[in-house]
């Protein structure tokens, strides 16, 4: 585990104490805050993997302070700890965006695989953008950003650019190129005139964007992207 960040938001002094210190011990850097105005100020300064997250607050209500982190296109990951068990409490905290829910009194050792869970699962849901230097490509929702200016491309230039990035400062060739857009089509082109002229296209709207020579032509060979 590295560099994980938690924040405990609980009143009780002991269970924040002891949720804190089980945490560092697995290698957390754990944050805790009593209230929710010290919890606001915690969130408002950093970005946290996973909030744990007490409902009852002498100062206000937990859940209060989840749509307040939603509000702010937060995306931690947060658990509600509370000592309310109902069916409509649970629907109620995870409809207002919690990952979890987990019922006082528990063991910490379960609460330490619901955070780590919830981290696998945030993890599985990062791996579908592809950063690369100056280029962040989200591969769910095919768009594509270059020093976070968004690329107008077409489907071809969209997998043109994946698949340059995922072989960058390599040289790919213009049949390895045919194949990865078009699949199995590409035995039946008569010439690489597309792959000519998806290059072009690409290479002119990184201009655009002030990046004239990222992709190099390297003579009877194929293609680079140099990052």
């Amino acid at each position: 585990m590295i560099d994980m960040r938690l924040l405990v938001v609980e009143d009780e002094a002991t269970l924040l104490q002891s949720i804190r210190e089980y945490f560092a011990l697995e290698d957390f850097t754990c944050d805790g805050a009593a209230t929710y105005a010290a919890a606001v100020n915690k969130i408002d300064d950093h970005p946290y993997d996973c909030i744990i997250l007490d409902i009852n607050l002498p100062d206000g209500n937990g859940l209060r302070l989840l749509q307040y982190l939603r509000r702010q296109k937060k995306d931690d990951g947060v658990i509600i700890i509370s000592a309310r068990n109902s069916v409509q409490d649970r629907i109620s905290g995870l409809d207002l965006g919690a990952d979890d829910y987990l019922t006082k009194p528990f063991h910490l050792s379960e609460l330490n695989a619901r955070v780590k869970a919830l981290l696998r699962r945030k993890s599985q849901r990062s791996s579908d953008v592809l950063v690369a230097d100056m280029f962040a490509i989200d591969l769910a929702a095919r768009v594509a950003t270059c020093n976070g200016c968004q690329l107008a491309l077409t489907k071809g230039e969209f997998d043109l650019l994946v698949y340059l990035i995922n072989n960058k400062n390599r040289v790919v060739s213009k049949q390895a190129i045919a194949e990865h857009i078009y699949g199995d089509q590409s035995d039946n082109m008569p010439s690489f005139d597309f792959v000519y002229s998806q290059i072009k296209n690409l290479k002119r709207k990184l201009k655009e964007k002030g990046h004239e020579d990222l992709i190099q032509s390297v003579y009877g060979l194929g293609y680079k992207l140099s990052l």
